[in-house]
């Protein structure tokens, strides 16, 4: 008996593209995480040589910035112009991307710590500005109300994903009303003369929807705004 040879996969024989490798990143970061995305696993999804795709890009940071720029910049293109809509749109936009690809927020977020001048930072800063800038209040309050809306933006996005993924860390059945009620449940236990706040809302988060409650946030600070901005 002659050994049997191993079939080697088929290459691919079409151009490989940026956007192509862009897209199979985002698919591979969607299901196994950043830890999964090496230039190998791509080679496979791609059926084609580590050589092909460094000839696009340069390493994986490169391809966690294409990504998450590719993300964020479908996220904000449905957006209208003029509040209180639009400024709905540009962040339920975001809210929504974060909560669809649990990668994205840690990455966001090092876009913004170490690139602030990159695309991603900047995109985000230019959508939200021009929802402030259509508001009824003075431009010396404009970089002031984009920041503060920003990173609320972000950062309720973020914890409100990182909510969902500890859910699912309780088990499979488990979801987000479960991991609320070990959180009420936590708070309930507190000191009540240390923490006689933090019992008295315990309940408040479990019943609330978590878009409304984010929403309702982004009003909150555009009611601010234009009711009076503090001064720069």
């Amino acid at each position: 008996m002659t050994p049997q040879t191993r079939k080697k996969p088929e290459r691919r024989t079409d151009p490989l593209s940026r956007e192509q490798i862009v897209d199979a990143a985002i698919e591979l970061l969607d299901t196994a995480g950043e830890g999964a995305l090496t230039f190998r696993a791509l080679s496979e999804r791609l059926a084609t040589g580590p050589g092909a795709i460094y000839w696009h890009v340069a390493g994986k940071g490169e391809l966690l910035a294409a990504a998450t720029d590719r993300v964020v910049s479908s996220a904000l293109a449905t957006g209208t112009a003029g509040p209180p809509g639009g400024m709905h749109d540009v962040a339920l936009g975001l809210f929504d991307a974060i909560e669809s690809h649990p990668w994205l927020a840690p990455q966001i977020a090092a876009q913004l710590s170490h690139d602030p001048t990159g695309p991603v930072t900047t995109r985000i800063f230019e959508d939200i500005g021009r929802q402030v800038a259509a508001l009824d209040a003075p431009a010396s309050s404009w970089f002031t109300a984009t920041s503060a809306l920003m990173h609320y933006v972000l950062g309720a996005a973020g914890q409100n994903a990182a909510n969902r993924a500890r859910a699912r860390g309780l088990g499979p059945d488990a979801d987000r009303s479960a991991y609320m009620d070990t959180v009420a449940g936590a708070w309930k236990q507190l000191s009540p003369e240390d923490y006689p706040f933090t019992r008295a809302v315990a309940d408040q988060g479990l019943d609330h929807d978590d878009r409304a409650q984010f929403l309702a946030g982004i009003d909150l600070i555009l009611a601010g705004l234009t009711a009076g901005p503090p001064a720069a």
